[in-house]
């Protein structure tokens, strides 16, 4: 089964953990780029360095920006393979589904589902508000913008479901069966204050003119992850993992329901610094994690991460071709510009508590799912993947 494929005598843990800092490091320096390209503006132009990440995304062209801030990824991806293949000794397959191959007709089927109907709601709300949007269509930004966003938007996308619904997914599991439950849930629930406590700190050292925002959120997230180790290392020192109170815990959890409520939290709170969220406030990040607990649902029930990487894409792609605003994350040159002031009502709540579902159900028509239960909250199956003995010092 897709969880259990990461499940190998020699995959540990700590492995996932170097393996997650290996790709953020990659994706760091996949920002490179934009930075020199930025310094060399504020050098030819003789202006002053943006300051915040909102100005970043406006200082160049907003295809050039696009592309920079997208080029980041194809670097992470390569990065996430190598780390794949070479620390884990996995396929690329393993960490995409449990089918013999990737079945793609479940990609396009996703892909295009979730295309139309985001279209057709767009459309809806220009229409039943048009005071809320303004034509921003210029045909030759927007052919530059098309190519780009089809070329690079899925590898986007991509790379985030690998890392989530793929890597971690797996990576959790792995460490539900090495007694490492804690980890997944001490962790997860520190890992949010940790993180903000760490940036609030390192921006109010930083002089504001020098400060660059995807430095401090690489940084943080480092320091973050280091400061987890050192508290996994003092626990392991004081034999907590042994403890009679912690081995009943381990008993219980090894079970498919924490990998997804675990990805999904993380997933939904990585996007705490979209400017969307500052905007409308930290209700939206309902929205994400509710998003992150759809895709990974999808994918257990599905035994496979392709509805997951379908959805995705669409999602990115035709909201980057159809609209933006001044407070979204992409800065692009869309058919429409959404001018409206942002709110956070019952229509953050509408996708979690309608859209999904639906989708859900459909999905589950289509792909004939069965045994909800077992898929998303049975216990984790050592035995069927590898032999007992390979495991016996982790039980």
């Amino acid at each position: 089964m897709f969880l259990e494929n990461g499940f190998s005598p020699s995959n540990k843990f700590w492995k996932y953990v170097v393996g997650s800092l290996i790709v953020i490091t990659a994706s760091f320096f996949g920002q490179l780029p934009w930075v020199i390209a930025i310094a060399i503006k504020v050098v030819k132009s003789g202006t002053s360095f943006p300051t915040t990440e909102m100005e970043m995304m406006k200082f160049l062209d907003l295809n050039a920006t696009l592309f920079l801030l997208l080029l980041s990824f194809v670097v992470a991806l390569v990065a996430f393979f190598l780390v794949v293949k070479h620390l884990h000794n996995q396929s690329i397959l393993s960490v995409t589904t449990s089918r013999e191959t990737i079945d793609w007709k479940r990609i396009l089927f996703s892909f295009s589902l979730w295309a139309i109907l985001t279209a057709g709601s767009t459309l809806l709300m220009y229409y039943t508000n048009p005071d809320d949007f303004v034509l921003n269509f210029k045909p030759i930004p927007f052919l530059i913008l098309a190519i780009i966003g089809i070329v690079l938007i899925p590898i986007q996308t991509s790379t985030e479901e690998y890392v989530f619904r793929g890597y971690l997914m797996q990576g959790f599991s792995v460490g539900l069966i090495q007694k490492k439950f804690i980890i997944g849930i001490l962790y997860t629930i520190l890992f949010v204050p940790i993180y903000i406590a760490i940036e609030l700190l390192i921006e109010n050292q930083i002089n504001s003119k020098i400060s660059f925002s995807p430095l401090i959120k690489v940084s943080t997230f480092i320091l973050s992850i280091l400061i987890l180790f050192i508290i996994d290392f003092i626990l392991t020192k004081f034999n907590f993992f042994k403890s009679n109170f912690y081995c009943k815990m381990y008993q219980k959890g090894k079970t498919k329901l924490l990998p997804l409520v675990i990805t999904s939290v993380i997933f939904g709170t990585m996007h705490i610094a979209n400017p969307e969220v500052e905007k409308m406030g930290y209700i939206i990040l309902v929205y994400y994690i509710g998003t992150g607990f759809f895709l990974a649902i999808i994918t257990l029930m599905d035994e496979g991460m392709e509805l997951a990487l379908g959805f995705h894409a669409a999602n990115n792609l035709v909201t980057a071709l159809l609209v933006t605003s001044d407070w979204s994350a992409f800065q692009t040159n869309s058919v429409f510009k959404d001018i409206s002031e942002p709110s956070a009502g019952f229509e953050i709540l509408v996708p979690v508590l309608i859209i999904f579902p639906l989708l859900l159900f459909i999905f589950s028509k289509k792909y004939n799912w069965t045994n909800w239960k077992e898929k998303l909250t049975g216990t984790l199956k050592i035995n069927e993947y590898t032999s007992t003995q390979n495991f016996k010092s982790h039980e």
